[in-house]
């Protein structure tokens, strides 16, 4: 058995008086978050949401649902007991030294990388506490999973949601007592561990204003401007939404048409120019193309009046006239992310309406202009939860921490419990890493911008339904004209590429070149080529009504789907000019990656 048995004064552990003056520092800093917490909620506080996520009401049909079927229940109760049986018999087998009896055990999955530590396995005891978990959780998602078919889109993703989270949450891992590498760590380690891990949770609820802000990685080891966002360029024009970034060429000659940016302001920019090896600025700036970038404001109070339309007019549509001003161009490629191609979506169908030219082409990265089926999000969005998050932005915006918790929740078991342990159980710093650093920098969102783009889309579906309006008058997905290069990927719980794929075919003015890669919302679209990871599908033909049978007239191309856009965008620039120098006409502020970008909220 690994876990230690020596006799000590206190079994197993070897330095006693070690372990009682760890235990001493641990009620010193334990002492310290509990007072830090009381500063930061006054007992005069307003009692939290008890339902925040309007979950009673999609729980109360489930369980009406279940009752009106009792041989089912009664049936799935049985299936359920006999399977503890046969895993506790199998267990007690093992600890007196018996033969085998696993071939009896009802099919489980091995849990993941959770339950990666030997002992799960070896150990009769932590082997049953796993199984007997796994068992249950299957259990209880196959029981919501046949009951929940009658219930609405909106109660089925809730009930499911909750109860994934809710399972995940009580994964045995995640508590000290039935974890045995935790206990093997504070044996070994005098409690040392143990110390470490408060000493980081202490430091985590500082950054949060009393709060737990769970680091991801290491916090210390980035720094925008330092090591990310490294491309050489200049800010050359702000004003108090965005800066406008401009890129150094990097060849003699370029494409005569440039390119804009309209990044998500949910998340920061950068993502896009991580390091060098990832960076998607780097690599295009190398084909021969002049990238300008949008780096969006963090905003605080003095943005609290900003609405869409701000982001639309005073944000994209301002960053394409100084584009055109600074290249001495008639028109513009677009390319967006995410909840940046929701609003180009907007913008292209406000400028189809009207005729204007402005832009030649547009790029949609994992962007919903149909929000029907928007993935996972939709389970934080309905009349009731969308009253709630507007009285949290009484400042005039949505804290970036709330957005956060959010995405986190949606990979709860490795973006929240699995740091849980490694960073205040076991007292490991987290592991460097670029990505999770950037998935940090939280941002917060203008309370105006936020309740229109909760309402308009996810909650009534203006845009795809022609109920959305710019400047009082009515914008189409039909309006938006010319080509279009549309990229899903297959991953995606943010925009599914379903979704995405619906909307898309309702471009019918609009010239669309459909493209599936492989991976996430993040992975599938930072691929470089020179990883040589993935895939991606091409077909421009969009009359097929699913997905699935689109892609199954598609042309599937191993690798990075970059080249194949680079060489569509070429083909929508008609010559080669001398590269620009950044700020030949609007002149230079400051360096990229500029000062907005910098702006945190945790710091």
């Amino acid at each position: 058995m690994a876990l230690k048995t020596e006799k000590a004064e206190i079994d197993g552990i070897q330095d006693v008086e070690a372990f009682t003056a760890n235990m001493v520092q641990l009620a010193d800093i334990s002492q310290q978050i509990w007072q830090l917490y009381s500063e930061t909620h006054t007992p005069d506080e307003t009692a939290p949401e008890p339902d925040p996520m309007n979950l009673a009401p999609a729980f109360a049909s489930l369980t009406q649902m279940m009752v009106q079927n009792p041989e089912a229940m009664m049936k799935a109760s049985m299936d359920y007991w006999s399977g503890q049986m046969a895993i506790w018999s199998s267990a007690t087998t093992k600890m007196l030294g018996g033969e085998d009896t696993s071939d009896n055990l009802p099919n489980l999955t091995e849990g993941g990388r959770r339950f990666s530590h030997p002992q799960w396995s070896e150990n009769a005891l932590f082997e049953y506490v796993k199984k007997s978990y796994l068992l249950t959780s299957q259990w209880t998602q196959k029981l919501v999973e046949d009951n929940d078919r009658d219930l609405g889109l909106m109660e089925r993703k809730k009930v499911e949601f909750a109860t994934r989270n809710f399972l995940e949450a009580m994964n045995p891992a995640n508590f000290f007592a039935l974890n045995p590498e935790v206990i093997e760590a504070t044996v070994d380690q005098n409690g040392e561990n143990l110390v470490r891990g408060a000493q980081m949770m202490l430091e985590d609820m500082k950054r949060g204003k009393g709060e737990l802000l769970i680091r991801q990685t290491d916090m210390s080891g980035f720094e925008v401007g330092r090591n990310m966002a490294l491309s050489e360029g200049k800010v050359i024009w702000q004003n108090d939404i965005l800066q406008l970034i401009q890129y150094a060429p990097t060849t003699a000659k370029v494409h005569d048409t440039p390119l804009l940016f309209i990044p998500p302001w949910i998340n920061k920019y950068y993502v896009l120019d991580l390091n060098e090896k990832k960076s998607m600025m780097k690599w295009l700036v190398a084909q021969g193309h002049t990238v300008f970038m949008i780096s969006w404001v963090n905003p605080d109070e003095r943005h609290k009046d900003h609405t869409w339309e701000s982001y639309l007019f005073d944000g994209a549509l301002a960053a394409i006239d100084k584009v055109l001003e600074e290249t001495g161009t008639k028109s513009v490629n677009l390319a967006s992310y995410c909840i940046g191609g929701t609003l180009t979506g907007t913008l292209m169908a406000h400028l189809g309406g009207k005729g204007d030219r402005r832009v030649k082409s547009a790029t949609f990265f994992t962007a919903q202009l149909d929000f029907e089926d928007a993935g996972e999000l939709q389970v934080f969005v309905d009349e009731q939860t969308v009253q709630l998050v507007d009285s949290q932005m009484d400042k005039g915006y949505l804290p970036a921490q709330t957005m956060a918790k959010a995405f986190n929740m949606l990979r709860s078991n490795d973006l929240i419990w699995s740091y849980v342990v490694n960073n205040y159980m076991l007292g490991k710093e987290p592991f460097p890493f670029d990505l999770l650093y950037w998935n940090s920098d939280s941002t917060a969102m203008p309370a105006k911008v936020h309740h229109s783009y909760l309402e308009s889309f996810y909650l009534n579906n203006a845009f795809a339904k022609g109920a959305f309006t710019v400047k009082d008058a009515p914008v189409l997905l039909s309006d938006i004209e010319g080509p279009v290069y549309h990229i899903a990927t297959v991953e995606d719980h943010i925009a599914p590429a379903v979704s995405v794929y619906r909307g898309a075919r309702q471009m019918t003015s609009a010239d669309v070149t459909f493209v599936l890669s492989g991976s996430g919302h993040i992975a599938g679209v930072v691929n470089p080529p020179s990883l040589e990871k993935y895939q991606y599908w091409v077909n421009t033909d969009l009359s097929p009504d699913s997905l699935e049978d689109w892609k199954d007239r598609a042309e599937m191309t191993p690798g990075s789907w970059w080249p194949h856009w680079d060489g569509w965008l070429a083909s929508h620039s008609t010559k080669k000019v001398k590269g620009r120098q950044p700020g030949a006409k609007l002149g230079q502020i400051e360096d990229a990656p500029g000062s907005y970008v910098k702006a945190r909220f945790d710091a």
